[in-house]
Protein backbone atom coordinates (compact mmCIF):
# COMPACT_ATOMS: atom_id res chain seq x y z
CA UNK A 1 0.00 0.00 0.00
CA UNK A 2 1.01 3.96 -0.62
CA UNK A 3 3.80 2.46 -3.12
CA UNK A 4 2.95 5.40 -5.82
CA UNK A 5 1.88 7.71 -2.93
CA UNK A 6 5.50 7.05 -1.17
CA UNK A 7 7.27 7.56 -5.02
CA UNK A 8 5.56 10.51 -5.50
CA UNK A 9 5.86 12.78 -2.28
CA UNK A 10 9.64 11.44 -1.72
CA UNK A 11 10.60 12.59 -5.18
CA UNK A 12 8.58 16.32 -4.79
CA UNK A 13 10.31 16.22 -1.55
CA UNK A 14 13.28 16.11 -2.11
CA UNK A 15 13.37 19.10 -4.55
CA UNK A 16 13.03 21.36 -1.04
CA UNK A 17 14.89 19.34 1.12
CA UNK A 18 17.91 21.42 1.31
CA UNK A 19 16.63 25.07 0.73
CA UNK A 20 18.50 27.48 2.77
CA UNK A 21 14.72 29.63 3.27
CA UNK A 22 10.96 28.61 2.63
CA UNK A 23 8.95 31.22 1.42
CA UNK A 24 5.66 30.69 0.29
CA UNK A 25 6.62 31.21 -3.43
CA UNK A 26 9.23 28.29 -3.54
CA UNK A 27 6.96 25.81 -1.69
CA UNK A 28 3.94 26.82 -4.04
CA UNK A 29 5.10 24.12 -6.69
CA UNK A 30 5.72 21.65 -4.14
CA UNK A 31 2.49 22.02 -2.64
CA UNK A 32 0.68 21.62 -5.50
CA UNK A 33 2.44 18.15 -6.67
CA UNK A 34 2.02 17.14 -3.47
CA UNK A 35 -1.63 18.11 -4.09
CA UNK A 36 -1.56 16.26 -7.44
CA UNK A 37 -0.08 13.21 -5.78
CA UNK A 38 -2.82 12.65 -2.79
CA UNK A 39 -5.55 13.12 -5.31
CA UNK A 40 -4.24 10.45 -7.79
CA UNK A 41 -4.03 8.17 -4.50
CA UNK A 42 -7.83 8.48 -4.35
CA UNK A 43 -7.92 10.75 -1.51
CA UNK A 44 -11.14 12.44 -0.54
CA UNK A 45 -11.25 16.21 -2.47
CA UNK A 46 -11.94 17.68 1.40
CA UNK A 47 -9.20 15.79 2.93
CA UNK A 48 -6.50 16.67 0.28
CA UNK A 49 -7.79 20.80 0.77
CA UNK A 50 -7.37 20.80 4.80
CA UNK A 51 -4.13 18.89 4.54
CA UNK A 52 -2.22 21.42 1.85
CA UNK A 53 -3.79 24.04 3.75
CA UNK A 54 -2.47 22.55 6.99
CA UNK A 55 0.78 22.09 5.49
CA UNK A 56 1.16 25.96 3.97
CA UNK A 57 -0.02 27.81 7.02
CA UNK A 58 2.73 25.98 9.19
CA UNK A 59 5.24 25.90 6.33
CA UNK A 60 5.41 29.75 5.98
CA UNK A 61 5.51 30.68 9.71
CA UNK A 62 7.43 30.69 12.46
CA UNK A 63 8.17 27.22 13.10
CA UNK A 64 10.01 26.64 9.81
CA UNK A 65 11.79 30.68 9.57
CA UNK A 66 13.43 29.59 12.99
CA UNK A 67 14.44 26.36 12.24
CA UNK A 68 18.58 25.17 10.99
CA UNK A 69 17.26 23.42 8.21
CA UNK A 70 14.32 24.72 6.93
CA UNK A 71 13.66 21.79 3.95
CA UNK A 72 13.80 19.16 6.35
CA UNK A 73 11.53 21.11 8.57
CA UNK A 74 9.11 21.04 5.85
CA UNK A 75 9.30 17.62 5.41
CA UNK A 76 8.89 16.81 9.04
CA UNK A 77 5.56 18.99 9.05
CA UNK A 78 4.58 16.77 6.14
CA UNK A 79 4.92 13.66 8.26
CA UNK A 80 3.09 15.20 11.38
CA UNK A 81 0.31 16.36 9.17
CA UNK A 82 -0.17 12.98 7.38
CA UNK A 83 -0.48 11.41 11.26
CA UNK A 84 -2.60 13.81 12.22
CA UNK A 85 -5.05 13.29 9.07
CA UNK A 86 -4.95 9.67 9.90
CA UNK A 87 -5.00 9.92 13.93
CA UNK A 88 -1.88 10.56 15.31
CA UNK A 89 -1.41 7.30 17.53
CA UNK A 90 -2.39 3.61 17.35
CA UNK A 91 -6.04 3.19 19.80
CA UNK A 92 -6.69 -0.41 21.05
CA UNK A 93 -9.82 -2.07 21.78
CA UNK A 94 -11.79 -1.22 24.77
CA UNK A 95 -12.44 -4.14 25.81
CA UNK A 96 -13.28 -3.43 29.61
CA UNK A 97 -16.32 -4.72 30.19
CA UNK A 98 -17.53 -7.89 32.15
CA UNK A 99 -17.03 -10.55 29.74
CA UNK A 100 -18.24 -11.85 27.40
CA UNK A 101 -17.01 -8.22 25.40
CA UNK A 102 -19.10 -7.80 22.25
CA UNK A 103 -17.76 -7.01 19.05
CA UNK A 104 -19.73 -6.24 16.41
CA UNK A 105 -17.97 -6.64 12.75
CA UNK A 106 -19.87 -4.30 9.67
CA UNK A 107 -19.50 -3.54 6.05
CA UNK A 108 -20.22 -4.50 2.87
CA UNK A 109 -20.47 -7.70 1.34
CA UNK A 110 -17.11 -8.76 0.02
CA UNK A 111 -15.15 -6.46 2.18
CA UNK A 112 -13.59 -9.17 4.19
CA UNK A 113 -15.48 -9.16 7.30
CA UNK A 114 -15.35 -12.75 7.62
CA UNK A 115 -11.61 -12.94 7.22
CA UNK A 116 -11.22 -10.54 9.27
CA UNK A 117 -13.18 -11.79 12.24
CA UNK A 118 -10.99 -14.84 12.51
CA UNK A 119 -7.96 -12.58 11.54
CA UNK A 120 -8.71 -10.63 14.90
CA UNK A 121 -9.46 -13.68 17.29
CA UNK A 122 -5.99 -14.94 16.03
CA UNK A 123 -4.59 -11.53 17.13
CA UNK A 124 -6.93 -11.57 20.54
CA UNK A 125 -6.15 -15.28 20.93
CA UNK A 126 -2.17 -14.68 20.83
CA UNK A 127 -0.96 -11.07 21.45
CA UNK A 128 -3.76 -10.31 24.03
CA UNK A 129 -4.14 -14.01 25.76
CA UNK A 130 -7.59 -13.77 25.32
CA UNK A 131 -10.46 -16.46 25.27
CA UNK A 132 -12.26 -15.83 21.85
CA UNK A 133 -15.54 -16.43 20.43
CA UNK A 134 -16.79 -16.33 17.21
CA UNK A 135 -20.38 -16.51 15.57
CA UNK A 136 -21.71 -15.97 12.65
CA UNK A 137 -25.32 -13.82 12.25
CA UNK A 138 -25.39 -13.50 8.27
CA UNK A 139 -28.82 -15.59 7.78
CA UNK A 140 -28.56 -14.86 3.69
CA UNK A 141 -24.98 -16.65 3.13
CA UNK A 142 -24.91 -20.13 4.61
CA UNK A 143 -21.51 -20.53 3.30
CA UNK A 144 -20.53 -17.35 5.38
CA UNK A 145 -21.38 -19.63 8.27
CA UNK A 146 -19.54 -22.74 7.04
CA UNK A 147 -16.20 -20.29 6.27
CA UNK A 148 -16.16 -18.95 9.82
CA UNK A 149 -16.31 -22.25 11.14
CA UNK A 150 -13.07 -23.37 9.26
CA UNK A 151 -11.38 -20.13 10.17
CA UNK A 152 -12.38 -20.52 13.72
CA UNK A 153 -10.52 -23.88 13.87
CA UNK A 154 -7.38 -22.63 12.03
CA UNK A 155 -7.27 -19.81 14.75
CA UNK A 156 -8.18 -22.04 17.45
CA UNK A 157 -11.80 -20.15 18.65
CA UNK A 158 -14.54 -21.17 19.76
CA UNK A 159 -16.89 -21.34 17.16
CA UNK A 160 -20.97 -21.23 18.24
CA UNK A 161 -22.88 -22.63 15.74
CA UNK A 162 -25.69 -20.63 13.78
CA UNK A 163 -28.31 -21.67 10.52
CA UNK A 164 -29.81 -19.64 7.84
CA UNK A 165 -33.55 -19.86 9.28
CA UNK A 166 -32.65 -18.45 12.66
CA UNK A 167 -33.40 -14.29 13.33
CA UNK A 168 -29.71 -12.61 13.48
CA UNK A 169 -30.70 -11.14 17.15
CA UNK A 170 -31.52 -14.69 18.53
CA UNK A 171 -28.08 -16.36 16.82
CA UNK A 172 -25.83 -13.49 18.80
CA UNK A 173 -28.05 -14.06 22.33
CA UNK A 174 -27.63 -17.39 21.80
CA UNK A 175 -23.80 -16.73 21.53
CA UNK A 176 -23.51 -14.11 24.68
CA UNK A 177 -25.60 -16.91 27.10
CA UNK A 178 -23.08 -19.66 25.28
CA UNK A 179 -19.66 -17.25 25.92
CA UNK A 180 -20.86 -16.74 29.20
CA UNK A 181 -21.21 -20.48 29.94
CA UNK A 182 -17.74 -21.20 28.89
CA UNK A 183 -16.00 -18.27 30.09
CA UNK A 184 -15.10 -16.29 27.02
CA UNK A 185 -13.63 -13.23 27.33
CA UNK A 186 -14.30 -11.66 23.96
CA UNK A 187 -17.43 -12.47 21.36
CA UNK A 188 -16.93 -11.66 17.69
CA UNK A 189 -20.37 -10.82 15.62
CA UNK A 190 -19.37 -11.32 12.03
CA UNK A 191 -22.89 -9.71 10.29
CA UNK A 192 -24.05 -9.88 7.05
CA UNK A 193 -23.21 -7.74 4.56
CA UNK A 194 -24.93 -6.23 1.01
CA UNK A 195 -23.10 -5.62 -2.44
CA UNK A 196 -24.50 -1.59 -1.61
CA UNK A 197 -25.65 0.17 1.42
CA UNK A 198 -29.64 -0.16 1.57
CA UNK A 199 -32.07 0.32 4.08
CA UNK A 200 -32.80 -2.80 4.84
CA UNK A 201 -29.98 -3.90 6.01
CA UNK A 202 -29.22 -0.82 7.99
CA UNK A 203 -32.06 -1.62 9.64
CA UNK A 204 -31.25 -4.80 10.58
CA UNK A 205 -27.74 -4.24 11.91
CA UNK A 206 -29.15 -1.36 13.55
CA UNK A 207 -31.94 -3.80 15.68
CA UNK A 208 -29.18 -6.09 16.17
CA UNK A 209 -26.59 -3.28 17.72
CA UNK A 210 -29.18 -2.02 20.15
CA UNK A 211 -30.21 -5.78 21.23
CA UNK A 212 -26.81 -6.69 21.90
CA UNK A 213 -25.15 -3.19 23.05
CA UNK A 214 -21.59 -4.13 22.04
CA UNK A 215 -18.41 -2.46 23.32
CA UNK A 216 -16.72 -2.31 20.18
CA UNK A 217 -18.54 -1.70 16.71
CA UNK A 218 -16.07 -2.06 13.77
CA UNK A 219 -16.36 -0.99 10.05
CA UNK A 220 -14.45 -3.18 7.92
CA UNK A 221 -13.70 -1.74 4.77
CA UNK A 222 -12.15 -2.20 1.17
CA UNK A 223 -9.17 -0.41 0.72
CA UNK A 224 -9.24 -0.85 -3.21
CA UNK A 225 -12.64 0.92 -3.35
CA UNK A 226 -11.12 4.03 -3.50
CA UNK A 227 -13.59 7.53 -3.19
CA UNK A 228 -16.23 4.82 -2.75
CA UNK A 229 -14.79 4.45 0.27
CA UNK A 230 -15.88 7.93 1.59
CA UNK A 231 -19.70 7.36 0.71
CA UNK A 232 -19.55 3.86 2.30
CA UNK A 233 -17.96 4.93 5.50
CA UNK A 234 -20.42 7.57 5.96
CA UNK A 235 -23.36 5.84 5.42
CA UNK A 236 -22.56 3.64 8.05
CA UNK A 237 -21.14 6.17 10.74
CA UNK A 238 -24.37 7.95 10.38
CA UNK A 239 -26.62 4.41 10.95
CA UNK A 240 -24.18 3.23 13.66
CA UNK A 241 -22.26 4.51 16.84
CA UNK A 242 -18.62 2.82 15.41
CA UNK A 243 -16.09 2.79 17.81
CA UNK A 244 -13.45 2.08 14.88
CA UNK A 245 -12.20 0.84 11.43
CA UNK A 246 -10.31 -2.59 9.94
CA UNK A 247 -8.48 -1.57 6.98
CA UNK A 248 -8.84 -4.64 4.55
CA UNK A 249 -6.67 -6.17 1.22
CA UNK A 250 -4.13 -2.66 2.19
CA UNK A 251 -1.54 -5.58 0.12
CA UNK A 252 -3.64 -5.20 -3.33
CA UNK A 253 -4.26 -1.41 -3.25
CA UNK A 254 -0.48 0.67 -4.13
CA UNK A 255 -2.31 3.93 -3.83
CA UNK A 256 -3.83 3.92 0.07
CA UNK A 257 -6.22 6.71 -0.07
CA UNK A 258 -8.80 4.59 2.20
CA UNK A 259 -6.52 5.15 4.70
CA UNK A 260 -5.75 8.65 4.48
CA UNK A 261 -9.64 9.61 4.31
CA UNK A 262 -11.62 7.49 6.30
CA UNK A 263 -10.58 9.13 9.45
CA UNK A 264 -11.53 12.27 8.20
CA UNK A 265 -14.70 11.13 7.24
CA UNK A 266 -16.01 9.44 10.14
CA UNK A 267 -13.83 10.62 12.95
CA UNK A 268 -13.27 7.05 13.86
CA UNK A 269 -9.57 5.52 14.39
CA UNK A 270 -8.50 2.75 11.61
CA UNK A 271 -7.54 0.10 14.85
CA UNK A 272 -6.47 -2.71 12.35
CA UNK A 273 -5.05 -3.33 9.06
CA UNK A 274 -5.56 -6.24 7.23
CA UNK A 275 -2.70 -7.20 4.51
CA UNK A 276 -3.08 -10.95 2.99
CA UNK A 277 -5.65 -13.68 2.98
CA UNK A 278 -3.17 -15.48 5.83
CA UNK A 279 -5.35 -15.34 9.21
CA UNK A 280 -2.01 -13.73 10.51
CA UNK A 281 -2.13 -11.06 8.37
CA UNK A 282 -3.81 -8.35 10.67
CA UNK A 283 -1.76 -5.18 12.16
CA UNK A 284 -2.21 -2.38 14.35
CA UNK A 285 -2.86 0.74 12.48
CA UNK A 286 0.26 3.03 13.85
CA UNK A 287 -0.59 6.39 11.82
CA UNK A 288 3.36 7.62 12.86
CA UNK A 289 4.72 4.43 11.23
CA UNK A 290 2.62 4.61 8.19
CA UNK A 291 3.43 8.46 7.64
CA UNK A 292 6.84 7.76 7.83
CA UNK A 293 6.37 4.78 5.39
CA UNK A 294 5.05 7.04 3.20
CA UNK A 295 7.47 9.62 2.79
CA UNK A 296 10.25 6.76 2.72
CA UNK A 297 11.52 7.01 6.28
CA UNK A 298 10.63 3.48 6.77
CA UNK A 299 9.24 1.74 9.81
CA UNK A 300 11.91 0.14 12.03
CA UNK A 301 9.41 0.18 14.72
CA UNK A 302 7.20 -2.72 13.12
CA UNK A 303 10.09 -4.52 11.73
CA UNK A 304 11.32 -5.07 15.26
CA UNK A 305 8.55 -6.43 16.56
CA UNK A 306 7.44 -8.44 13.40
CA UNK A 307 11.01 -10.01 14.05
CA UNK A 308 10.62 -10.98 17.44
CA UNK A 309 7.15 -12.36 16.82
CA UNK A 310 7.29 -14.52 13.64
CA UNK A 311 11.88 -15.48 14.10
CA UNK A 312 12.34 -18.88 15.14
CA UNK A 313 14.53 -17.88 18.48
CA UNK A 314 16.42 -20.91 18.81
CA UNK A 315 17.63 -21.29 15.17
CA UNK A 316 18.81 -17.38 15.03
CA UNK A 317 20.46 -18.24 18.63
CA UNK A 318 21.92 -21.69 17.50
CA UNK A 319 23.39 -19.42 14.07
CA UNK A 320 24.95 -16.93 16.70
CA UNK A 321 27.12 -19.87 18.59
CA UNK A 322 27.85 -21.20 15.54
CA UNK A 323 29.61 -18.28 14.06
CA UNK A 324 30.98 -17.17 17.25
CA UNK A 325 32.78 -20.28 17.47
CA UNK A 326 34.59 -19.84 13.80
CA UNK A 327 32.07 -23.05 12.57
CA UNK A 328 31.70 -22.82 8.44
CA UNK A 329 28.24 -21.50 7.57
CA UNK A 330 26.79 -24.33 5.80
CA UNK A 331 23.35 -24.50 3.39
CA UNK A 332 21.76 -25.77 5.91
CA UNK A 333 22.23 -22.79 7.55
CA UNK A 334 21.27 -20.52 4.29
CA UNK A 335 18.03 -22.16 3.97
CA UNK A 336 17.16 -21.20 7.45
CA UNK A 337 17.98 -17.79 6.58
CA UNK A 338 15.91 -18.19 3.51
CA UNK A 339 12.73 -19.02 5.55
CA UNK A 340 13.06 -16.23 8.23
CA UNK A 341 13.03 -13.82 5.61
CA UNK A 342 9.80 -15.32 3.79
CA UNK A 343 8.54 -14.99 7.87
CA UNK A 344 9.14 -11.30 7.69
CA UNK A 345 7.74 -11.16 4.17
CA UNK A 346 10.24 -11.64 2.16
CA UNK A 347 12.84 -9.69 0.97
CA UNK A 348 11.09 -6.91 -0.40
CA UNK A 349 8.62 -6.75 3.02
CA UNK A 350 12.25 -6.46 4.76
CA UNK A 351 13.08 -2.92 2.61
CA UNK A 352 9.97 -1.97 2.57
CA UNK A 353 10.58 -1.06 6.59
CA UNK A 354 13.93 0.42 6.51
CA UNK A 355 14.98 3.89 6.03
CA UNK A 356 15.47 4.89 1.96
CA UNK A 357 14.63 1.34 0.95
CA UNK A 358 11.46 2.45 -1.08
CA UNK A 359 12.59 1.82 -4.55
CA UNK A 360 14.61 -1.20 -4.03
CA UNK A 361 11.59 -2.66 -1.92
CA UNK A 362 9.27 -2.65 -5.17
CA UNK A 363 12.30 -4.17 -7.20
CA UNK A 364 12.57 -7.03 -4.44
CA UNK A 365 8.40 -7.70 -4.32
CA UNK A 366 9.36 -8.18 -7.79
CA UNK A 367 7.53 -12.08 -8.54
CA UNK A 368 10.95 -13.07 -10.68
CA UNK A 369 12.60 -12.60 -7.47
CA UNK A 370 10.34 -14.35 -4.85
CA UNK A 371 9.91 -17.08 -7.31
CA UNK A 372 14.11 -16.98 -7.14
CA UNK A 373 14.40 -17.67 -3.50
CA UNK A 374 12.20 -20.00 -3.68
CA UNK A 375 14.48 -22.13 -6.34
CA UNK A 376 16.98 -21.57 -4.03
CA UNK A 377 15.19 -23.49 -1.33
CA UNK A 378 14.16 -26.25 -3.20
CA UNK A 379 17.31 -27.06 -5.12
CA UNK A 380 19.02 -27.15 -1.19
CA UNK A 381 16.38 -29.42 -0.34
CA UNK A 382 17.08 -32.15 -2.98
CA UNK A 383 21.10 -32.50 -1.87
CA UNK A 384 21.73 -35.04 1.11
CA UNK A 385 22.49 -33.90 4.79
CA UNK A 386 25.54 -34.37 3.91
CA UNK A 387 25.49 -32.01 0.84
CA UNK A 388 24.32 -29.58 2.45
CA UNK A 389 26.84 -29.26 5.12
CA UNK A 390 29.89 -29.57 2.90
CA UNK A 391 29.16 -28.01 -0.48
CA UNK A 392 32.79 -28.76 -1.96
CA UNK A 393 31.49 -32.51 -2.03
CA UNK A 394 28.82 -31.38 -5.10
CA UNK A 395 31.07 -32.19 -8.43
CA UNK A 396 29.59 -33.13 -11.41
CA UNK A 397 27.48 -36.18 -11.09
CA UNK A 398 26.02 -34.87 -7.74
CA UNK A 399 24.78 -31.68 -9.33
CA UNK A 400 23.22 -33.71 -11.95
CA UNK A 401 21.07 -35.58 -9.63
CA UNK A 402 20.20 -32.57 -7.64
CA UNK A 403 18.97 -30.23 -10.51
CA UNK A 404 17.13 -33.45 -12.06
CA UNK A 405 14.97 -33.62 -8.73
CA UNK A 406 14.93 -29.81 -8.20
CA UNK A 407 13.79 -29.21 -12.20
CA UNK A 408 16.25 -26.98 -12.46
CA UNK A 409 19.46 -26.19 -14.28
CA UNK A 410 23.17 -26.21 -13.65
CA UNK A 411 23.46 -22.38 -13.71
CA UNK A 412 20.71 -21.93 -11.02
CA UNK A 413 22.78 -24.40 -8.80
CA UNK A 414 26.15 -22.74 -9.63
CA UNK A 415 24.72 -19.35 -8.63
CA UNK A 416 23.36 -20.45 -5.41
CA UNK A 417 26.71 -22.05 -4.56
CA UNK A 418 28.65 -18.76 -5.23
CA UNK A 419 25.80 -16.44 -3.05
CA UNK A 420 26.17 -19.26 -0.52
CA UNK A 421 30.02 -18.80 -0.67
CA UNK A 422 29.93 -14.77 -0.19
CA UNK A 423 27.83 -15.27 3.10
CA UNK A 424 30.15 -17.93 4.42
CA UNK A 425 33.15 -15.21 3.60
CA UNK A 426 30.92 -12.36 5.46
CA UNK A 427 30.14 -14.93 8.47
CA UNK A 428 33.35 -15.93 8.72
CA UNK A 429 34.32 -11.66 9.08
CA UNK A 430 31.53 -11.53 11.77
CA UNK A 431 33.03 -14.49 13.95
CA UNK A 432 36.59 -13.02 13.99
CA UNK A 433 37.79 -9.91 16.45
CA UNK A 434 35.84 -6.83 15.63
CA UNK A 435 33.24 -8.80 13.45
CA UNK A 436 30.90 -6.17 12.18
CA UNK A 437 33.12 -3.86 10.65
CA UNK A 438 35.07 -7.02 8.77
CA UNK A 439 31.81 -7.97 7.75
CA UNK A 440 30.48 -4.12 6.45
CA UNK A 441 33.73 -4.54 4.59
CA UNK A 442 32.91 -7.71 3.09
CA UNK A 443 29.27 -5.99 2.00
CA UNK A 444 31.39 -3.45 0.46
CA UNK A 445 33.03 -6.11 -1.59
CA UNK A 446 29.88 -7.98 -2.92
CA UNK A 447 27.53 -4.52 -3.31
CA UNK A 448 29.67 -1.59 -4.78
CA UNK A 449 28.98 1.86 -4.47
CA UNK A 450 28.35 4.34 -1.58
CA UNK A 451 26.79 2.90 1.67
CA UNK A 452 27.02 -0.80 -0.05
CA UNK A 453 24.47 0.14 -2.61
CA UNK A 454 25.57 0.40 -6.12
CA UNK A 455 24.32 3.43 -8.33
CA UNK A 456 20.39 2.28 -9.41
CA UNK A 457 20.27 0.62 -6.32
CA UNK A 458 20.74 -2.67 -8.06
CA UNK A 459 23.11 -5.58 -6.69
CA UNK A 460 25.28 -7.84 -8.62
CA UNK A 461 24.13 -10.72 -9.66
CA UNK A 462 21.57 -10.53 -12.68
CA UNK A 463 18.55 -10.97 -10.77
CA UNK A 464 18.48 -7.88 -8.89
CA UNK A 465 19.49 -9.77 -5.88
CA UNK A 466 22.80 -11.06 -5.29
CA UNK A 467 23.58 -14.54 -6.50
CA UNK A 468 19.75 -14.31 -8.16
Amino acid sequence: MFDSLSDRLSSTLRSIQGKAKLSEDNIKDTLREVRRALLDADVALPVVKSFVEQVKQRAVGTEVAKSLNPGQQFIKIVNDELTLVMGEANESLDLKATPPAVVLMAGLQGAGKTTSTAKLAKYLIEREKKKVMVVSADVYRPAAIKQLQTLAAEVDAIFHPSTADEKPVDIVTGAIDAARKTHADVLLVDTAGRLAVDDAMMAEIQALHAAVNPVETLFVIDAMIGQDAVNTAQAFNEALPLTGVILTKTDGDARGGAALSVRHVTGKPIKFIGAGEKVDALEPFHPDRIASRILGMGDMLTMIEEAERKLDKKKAEKLAKKVKKGKAFDLEDLRDQLQQMQNLGGIGGILDKMPGMGQVSQMAQNPEVTKNFKRMECIIDSMTPAERANPDLLNGSRKRRITMGSGTQIQDLNRLLKQHKQMAKMMKKMGKKGGMSNMMRGMGGMMPGQGGMPPGGKFPGGGGFPGL
